[in-house]
């Protein structure tokens, strides 16, 4: 029986990562990809539940399946936010035009948008910065050295066509490889 226990739980440990991943693919419209982990999932998931519904089913079996399946969820959400796959836009606020911040981004390869509106009180300024999902993190530590202040949306676009960011990101992946 501890076996057992033990190889469910491993079984959801390789189980719903495989599965978290399948659906971000799936929903990232990379059918090979998602088709790939689809075979992959349906056979740990057919091997585990045999192991479960093996005749002499246990409380601890099923309790062990259910944990396992949470924690695989855990680590399959760590997994896809490692691998960053896809894009994000941020949608940058300012009360004030910060040219030494527009200019570094720019030349750190993002694509960088700006925008003049009138807020309830004033002028504002409006950035917006499309960039490879692996690189978020650093576009927002650069806004919050030059623009604490700044309210910053951030979301990912499922498709876009055309625009300056393809060719800026070859150049400088090339800068960065050198």
């Amino acid at each position: 029986m501890l076996i057992n226990i033990v190889l469910i739980f491993a079984l959801q440990l390789v189980y719903v990562p495989i599965l978290t991943l399948r659906t971000i693919f799936l929903v990232k419209n990379m059918s090979i990809a998602a088709s790939s982990f689809g075979i992959l999932e349906a056979l740990v998931y057919v091997f585990g539940l045999s192991l479960v519904f093996s005749g002499h089913q246990s409380i601890a079996e099923m309790v062990v399946y259910a944990v396992g399946f949470g924690v695989g969820l855990y680590i399959g959400s760590r997994i896809e936010n490692k691998l960053a796959i896809g894009y994000t836009c941020l949608v940058v606020n300012l009360m004030e035009i910060n040219e030494e911040l527009i200019a570094l981004l720019r030349n750190k390869g993002f694509g960088v948008t700006v925008f003049e509106g009138m807020g309830r009180d004033s002028k504002r300024y409006q950035l917006e910065i499309l960039t490879k999902r692996n690189r978020e993190n650093e576009v927002m530590d650069l806004i919050e050295e030059y623009e604490p202040k700044a309210f910053i949306i951030s979301y990912e676009p499922r498709k876009f066509k055309g625009g300056y960011l393809i060719k800026a990101m070859k150049k400088h992946l090339k800068k960065a490889t050198l």
